[in-house]
């Protein structure tokens, strides 16, 4: 077998940290621009601390699909398609 191909932009960890990361960035948006509305919280600020984490998971997506690319096999004894 050889080394494969590599996922790249395909990689379903991509499209989740791409997901999570725009609903994190509006909720961030959100807390800064608009009040925070704390009575109906209990005193916790949600849209920013719930924006925050969103967009620290969407980092740890983005650099768990870098740091540890999917590669599909590719054996010697068949021919590569080039699938347009």
């Amino acid at each position: 077998m050889s080394a494969g191909k590599r996922a790249g932009g395909f990689d379903i960890r991509n499209f989740i940290g791409a997901a999570v990361g725009i609903i994190g960035v509006y909720l961030l948006v959100v807390a800064l621009t608009w009040g925070p509305e704390l009575d109906k919280t209990g005193g916790v600020h949600a849209n920013l601390w719930t924006g925050v984490a969103m967009v620290v998971v969407a980092a740890l997506f983005f650099l768990w699909a870098r740091l540890r690319p999917l590669a599909a096999a590719v054996t010697d004894g068949e021919p590569e398609r080039d699938e347009r």
